[in-house]
């Protein structure tokens, strides 16, 4: 008999106007209509979890969405044909394979999808749920009849691609990706703007990654658009990319187990994330409540901070406001700072003032504050969705909320600390792991290096760091050449650079410019979807 608790399998929205929603009206639906984010009503206990550790990618996967997915919405079969069909087309065998760095320092390599970036190990999966979704609602229907989706994301660079890769091509699907013009590196750029397929459109915005951001929360939060195009999220705001980022928690823990000596299954690690929307650290957190036993989860910023100066301060704010410098011009520490605050960094993914995902979490926290009060579950619920609503009305009409009561904050920092990374760190970080290791790093996972070597130097060293990579170094070469310029043994296009990057840069380009304006982006979009029908209803 399996000892998991099984949950309700159905969902809620953080600011408690949803409940009792299905998997498949949460994954198409991406947001939800009071703005929340959706979270399963309950988080599966897993007491027999020790039992997965042999199990490859694609099997430890099924293992775990199953617990959030229930049969009666995707059939155990088709469940498992998904996620085999979504690991497919990796490059490596293990999907995410586990190398050791030095000492107790361990580097998941996430980078070994389609769009060389961690978001392949989500937006794969979600691209096929889309399909499977939209094949059984248009079964038997014909023209204007069937469900037409038309997938609306923001980028700071890699999400685009991924999502694009997971999604082009596919039959009753319009995909527009937002990104800021001019910040994001020319592989990412060229990734998303040299693909062809019909399906595909790239605007670029004159902002910033938080504007394209804002813009598509706009258009979801228009009930006419949302009614009248029929909209669909991929970034992480949408449910399903969190749910499969919880397996490579677990499937890097079990590799450690596997191949060290001196862990055994039961042991606590320390997990380091390089961290932007925060929805890659929220997977590892729900991993913890499965019963993953980790000993801290380490949020790992560049210069965009404000989740590093939520776990000082207890104040979730856009921009500092009690005594750090002031905004504007070039920073001390090398990074140059917009007018809205966000800096341009040599890690822009991370480039973000507002972390989405980080209302998850901050859910999460409330309602464990509530339950102190000794009423029931339900109770609590309603209590975490109003302090959540609450919470973050302020930070759209003030740019900041807190500080937070004092026992949400200690609560959080039980699972939880941080550390902010510099642009100079990051290089550092770079060119010293090259020298120790010949290990070429990208600027995101350099920044994750560095905040775990710097864990490691004051926690208890026997205590095992796996750091995510995030990206392929390749993506950023303008932040690697600059590290490494001064290594004789380095060789950007022999030791770094694929092929594949290589004839994209000849690739034939098409995207569209756009003004920072949701109602622009709304016309744009609207023109862009009837066309598409048109097409598809011609053959």
């Amino acid at each position: 008999m399996s000892q998991t608790h099984t949950p309700s399998q159905t969902y809620l929205s953080t600011r408690g106007g949803d409940y009792s929603l299905s998997f498949e009206t949460v994954v198409l639906k991406g947001l939800a209509a009071d703005g929340g984010l959706f979270l399963p009503e309950e988080i599966p206990e897993v007491k027999d979890w020790r039992s997965w550790k042999d199990l490859s990618y694609s099997d430890l996967a099924f293992r775990i969405l199953s617990l959030y997915i229930s049969p009666h919405e995707i059939p155990r079969d088709d469940l498992k044909a998904i996620i085999d069909r979504s690991y497919s087309t990796f490059r490596a065998d293990e999907i995410a394979p586990l190398r050791h760095l030095h000492d107790n320092l361990f580097l998941l390599e996430l980078f070994h999808g389609p769009s060389y970036s961690f978001k392949d190990c989500a937006l794969q999966f979600l691209g096929n749920l889309f399909e499977y979704f939209l094949v059984r609602k248009n079964k038997s229907k014909e023209g204007k009849d069937r469900h037409h989706l038309t997938v609306v994301g923001a980028t700071s660079g890699d999400t685009g691609s991924a999502a694009i890769y997971g999604l082009r091509g596919k039959k009753d699907v319009s995909v527009f990706i937002l990104h800021p013009k001019g910040r994001i590196s020319p592989i990412q750029e060229a990734q998303m703007t040299t693909v062809m397929d019909q399906n595909v459109h790239n605007m670029a915005v004159e902002g910033t990654f938080d504007d394209c951001q804002d813009i598509v929360k706009a258009l979801f939060g228009d009930p006419d658009t949302n009614d009248t195009l029929k909209l669909g999220a991929v970034n992480s705001i949408n449910w399903s990319r969190i749910l499969a980022q919880i397996v490579y928690y677990f499937y890097s823990y079990f590799s450690l187990a596997r191949t060290s000596s001196s862990f055994k299954v039961g042991d606590s690690v320390r997990f380091v994330t390089p961290t932007g929307n925060f929805g890659n650290i929220l997977a590892g957190y729900l991993a913890t409540k499965m019963g993953l036993p980790v000993d801290k989860l380490l949020v790992a910023t560049n210069e965009n901070d404000i989740l590093y100066r939520f776990w000082q301060s207890g104040r979730y704010e856009k921009h500092p406001t009690h005594g750090e410098e002031a905004q504007g011009g070039l920073k001390s520490d090398g990074a140059q700072a917009h007018r809205d605050g966000c800096k341009e960094t040599l890690s822009p993914a991370m480039d973000i003032l507002v972390s989405s995902n980080f209302e998850r979490l901050m859910w999460f926290l409330a309602k464990d504050f509530a339950s102190t009060t000794g009423l029931n579950d339900q109770f609590n619920k309603k209590q975490a969705g109003q302090e959540v609503l609450a919470w973050f009305k302020s930070l759209k009409s003030t740019g900041g909320f807190g500080p937070v009561h004092q026992d949400i904050l200690e609560a959080g920092r039980l699972s939880f600390e941080s550390e902010r990374v510099s642009d100079p760190e990051t290089l550092e970080a770079i060119k010293s792991c090259y020298e120790r290791t010949e290990y070429v790093l990208d600027p995101h996972s350099a920044i994750g290096v560095a905040a775990a070597e710097r864990s490691i130097s004051r926690t208890n060293p026997g205590v095992p760091h796996i750091s995510l990579s995030t990206a392929h170094p390749a993506k950023f070469s303008g932040a690697v050449k600059l590290a490494l310029k001064d290594s004789s043994s380095f060789n950007f296009e022999e030791q770094v650079l694929p092929a594949e990057f290589v004839a994209l840069a000849q690739g034939e380009r098409r995207v569209t410019s756009v003004e920072n304006s949701w109602e622009k982006v709304r016309e744009i979009v609207k023109k862009q979807v009837d066309e598409d029908l048109k097409v598809e209803e011609t053959g």
